[in-house]
Formats: structure tokens, sequence, C-alpha cells
């Protein structure tokens, strides 16, 4: 098993182009979230939640939905910095997981 909080999110490999060949979207599912839960602080429960939103909309290969995950993710660290750093976990409150994907895809202009 590779050593998950290793993997960095490297800006190199956008600007490359070599985003989906990159090692940790080719992670094992399970890799795969517990390297989203060290970098984003973040349970199972509100991982799996977004994955599923994500593929409800329309985004049905498994790569690309971790793009948009990965995105969104940091689009919440973006906006919610000084509420995120003092606590063990992302928190959405009643609701608020999907007005915060919703308030995403307006941001960025998706189309279903």
């Amino acid at each position: 098993m590779s050593n998950v909080s290793s993997i960095s999110f490297s800006k190199a490999s956008v600007e490359k182009g070599s985003l989906k060949r990159s090692e940790y979207l080719n992670l094992p599912d399970l890799q795969f979230f517990l390297w989203c839960q060290h970098k984003y602080k973040l349970n199972r429960g509100v991982y799996n939640t977004i994955d599923d939103w994500f593929y409800n909309f329309g985004i049905k290969q498994v790569i690309h939905r971790r793009i948009y995950i990965l995105a969104f993710l940091e689009f919440v660290k973006e906006n919610d910095l000084k509420q995120q750093e003092e606590k063990k976990f992302i928190r959405f409150g009643n609701g608020g997981l999907t007005r915060t994907l919703q308030q995403f895809v307006n941001v960025y202009k998706m189309v279903k």
C-alpha cells in the first residue's frame, strides 16, 4: 500500500494536461478517499455524498468525477478556510452540502 499522505496535488500536473494520469486520481477507491480525508478533512459519508451527487449530475466516469470532487473540495477550502481550520472535519450543516454543490456548479457554469 502506498503512503497516501505523501501524494500531493500538483499544479504542474494540471498545467501539463496530465491530470488524468496523475497518481492520486488512479488510486483504488479507499486510498483515494483516505488521501482526500487527509488533505481536506472530510469523512466518508460526506465523500460518498459528493461522489453520488456528481454521478447523478451526469458525470459518470470515475476519473472525471474525481477531478470534479477535488475541484469542489478546493472550492470549499478556499471559501471557508478560517472555519475549517478549527474543525476536525468539514461541516456543512442541514442541507448545506447540496447548497454548496449547487453554488459550485453555478460559479463554474457547469451544464447538466
